[in-house]
């Protein structure tokens, strides 16, 4: 016979989260977010304000030896009218680093996408859940609950068949990474196989990912947000959601970039700064956005649709973009010796592409991601990487 745990009630608090920069009390319990409240007021638009609500790389971390645990969540998921429904988001957990064991949670709140270029949404009520994990290691153990990347995640309660403690301190650095749909892991099979997270493993760095869906656009408050989170290691991807958003010109792009790295560096002047072009995408190398979605009833795809004629008129393609960023980072050299530059095909290229090619033309799938996730990890936090541990 089966019998239930005598259970033990954690309230659920901030000190309990790790990748996030600010909390919301709800009507439900606690949202985690990833922007501070001060950015959220200035944000323009539905897409980002979902974005930085989505749970990528946050994470409830605590030591316990408990083998059950049960964590109440209500979830609010992502569905694209005309489309199938995803599937339900994985809950990783880890002990002492390592997953040992997945969950996910029915029911919750149903966001249903509209219109895929104004994000215009219905949204419908539904019920919390329980991400439920047995049959865990015996004995004291460090675990991370990481919350999936894809849904707003409002956390309700925390059940355990032993007590919880405060989490140890890492000793690791803090990551601070911002980018757009590929760093928040689109496509991604669970959070922590998402690329910054893979990354951060094999760094042994505490992740903090500011990866944006469809929102690394330069915006004054996510760089204020950046300069005011501590931080040992910071990184910017830049580029593809600027031109397949179709949001500037080479005129706006470049003193944009430049206002961007002088408001991080208000807060971290001597930090380690990697400024990352973006990745190989053959519909965006030469050809301006804005980008539009290509559905043939299976399969989704995007199509770039700009002239690319266009460009001597200062219209922006990605080959467009790597030069100018590399220009700016080797310009602002000569009086900032810590930041550095990578150009985003050294991490996904053309021998990439034709090995594991994007599905939709613009995201990487799961052997994708981990591809970028090594390649970050062997250029960056390597030997020799801007990354790289400093010893003796």
């Amino acid at each position: 016979m089966i019998t239930e745990p005598d259970w033990i009630t954690t309230p659920v608090t901030a000190d309990m989260l790790r990748g996030f920069l600010d909390v919301e009390a709800t009507a439900h319990g606690l949202l985690p977010h990833r922007l501070p409240a001060r950015a959220r007021r200035q944000i323009p638009d539905d897409r980002l304000a979902v974005a930085e609500a989505q749970a990528s790389g946050v994470r409830l971390s605590f030591r316990t030896r408990a083998t059950t645990i049960e964590l109440d969540t209500l979830p609010t998921k992502r569905v694209y009218r005309g489309f199938p429904p995803p599937a339900d988001g994985v809950y990783d957990l880890l002990v002492e680093g390592r997953l040992a064991a997945q969950a996910t949670v029915a029911g919750g709140r149903v966001r249903t996408i509209t219109d895929m270029v104004t994000q215009s949404a219905d949204v419908r009520e539904g019920p919390a859940g329980t991400a439920r994990f047995t049959d865990l290691p015996a004995g004291d153990k460090d675990v991370e609950i990481w919350l999936p990347h894809t849904e707003i995640t409002e956390l309700i309660a925390l059940r355990t068949d032993a007590p919880v403690e405060p989490a140890r301190d890492s000793g690791r650095r803090v990551w601070l990474h911002h980018g757009s749909s590929i760093s928040h892991g689109s496509n991604a099979a669970h959070p922590t196989a998402i690329w910054p997270a893979l990354a951060a493993a094999q760094g042994e760095a505490e992740l903090v990912n500011l990866g944006f869906g469809g929102s690394a656009l330069l915006d004054p408050f996510t760089a204020r947000a950046m300069r005011d989170t501590p931080a040992d290691l910071i990184s910017v991807k830049l580029g593809i959601n600027v031109v397949n958003g179709d949001v500037m010109r080479l005129r706006a792009f470049a003193p944009a970039v430049h206002g961007f790295l002088d408001t991080v560096r208000e807060g971290h002047p001597t930090t380690p700064l990697l400024v990352v072009s973006p990745i190989l995408c053959p519909v965006q190398e030469d050809t301006p956005g804005p980008l539009a979605p290509d559905f043939d009833g299976v399969t989704l795809r995007f199509k770039a649709t700009g002239d690319p004629a266009e460009r001597a008129a200062g219209r922006l393609t990605l080959n467009v973009i790597r030069d100018e960023l590399a220009r700016i980072v080797e310009q602002r050299t000569a009086d900032d010796p810590n930041l550095h530059y990578l150009d985003g095909r050294d991490l996904y290229g053309e021998t990439d592409y034709a090995e594991i090619p994007l599905p939709d033309e613009v995201h990487p799938d799961p052997a994708g991601h981990r591809r970028i996730g090594e390649n970050f990890a062997r250029l960056v936090f390597g030997d020799g990487g801007p990354f790289a541990a400093k010893t003796g």
